[in-house]
């Protein structure tokens, strides 16, 4: 397969490091600049895939639009076609050597609470530039092993305002509006977000519009939902209160931007290290030598 793609020309193969449903990514080296990149390759197999094309692009699109550290960059994306079709895309993206949230190894409260101060520093700048993510999950955050993070997949998001003609999202995360069909705006990128502290800190997930079981999209199904602090004592109020307010069925009563969640965040942070913690304007949170 890969030598597929050094048939393409443009870049030299090192290996496979990700694989997906009609994607496989791999280690590069751009022959052009000689950057090492990561390239994902998706190809059509049918007609229902020309949405996995749509989102790289989508993905390639707005990562032109958004720079920040913790959103990974997007360089070239190529599209090959056979018999004047895409049959084939290649986009090359920033490489960058860490896991997944949720394959990473068990992480502290602090360290939870940092990751996600950067992940919301990440959506805030996505946010000032008139986006929302509309997909924010363990999967969708790398770690390396230095701490750092990497908010990835831009595939579903869209103008701040926008009205998707059909449901996208995670069914574990999505927020109601997603599935009402309802405008997105950054309050759906904390509800994303909240869901997701949640499954960090506790290890379940919060009760999504999409049903467990056969039932109407858009019925809440009525299940007990208890708070991060009920189910681990050890778990701040402060952040346990935030997290529960960020997964309000009404978006009207969420914290009104990504600002408010940064602040809350900051404040547990500071009462956890106190002086030995350090947060700059970019949202990297360094520990004080003193």
């Amino acid at each position: 397969m890969a030598k597929n793609i050094l048939d393409v020309g443009g870049f030299t193969i090192q290996g496979r490091i990700g694989s997906g449903a009609r994607t496989t990514i791999y280690l590069a080296t751009d022959d052009q600049d000689k950057k090492i990149v990561a390239l994902k390759r998706i190809t059509l197999e049918r007609p229902a895939d020309t949405r996995i094309f749509e989102q790289v692009e989508t993905e390639f699109k707005m990562s032109q639009r958004i720079d920040h550290m913790y959103i990974r960059k997007c360089y070239k994306l190529k599209k090959i076609r056979r018999l004047f079709k895409v049959k084939e895309i290649l986009l090359s993206m920033e490489f960058f050597e860490g896991k997944s949230l949720e394959d990473s190894p068990s992480l502290s409260l602090i360290d939870v609470l940092l990751v996600f101060r950067m992940v919301a520093s990440g959506l805030e700048a996505m946010h000032k530039s008139g986006f929302v993510h509309c997909d924010i999950k363990p999967n969708n955050i790398l770690i390396d092993n230095s701490g750092s993070i990497k908010i990835i997949d831009l595939g579903q998001s869209c103008k701040i305002g926008t009205t998707k003609q059909r449901i996208q999202g995670t069914p574990d995360y999505i927020a109601p509006e997603q599935v009402r069909r309802k405008p997105l705006d950054p309050r759906t990128d904390i509800f994303n977000l909240g869901a997701t502290i949640y499954w960090a800190l506790t290890g379940h997930n919060v009760p999504t519009l999409i049903p467990k079981k056969k039932a109407d999209l858009g019925v809440v199904i009525k299940e007990d939902c208890p708070t991060p602090h009920e189910l681990k004592k050890q778990i701040p109020l402060a952040i346990s209160n935030l997290v529960m307010d960020c997964v309000k069925d009404n978006s009207a009563q969420r914290p009104k931007d990504m600002t408010v969640v940064i602040a809350k965040l900051d404040t547990v942070i500071h009462s956890i290290l106190g002086d030995k913690i350090k947060i700059g304007k970019n949202g990297l949170a360094n520990t004080s030598n003193n």
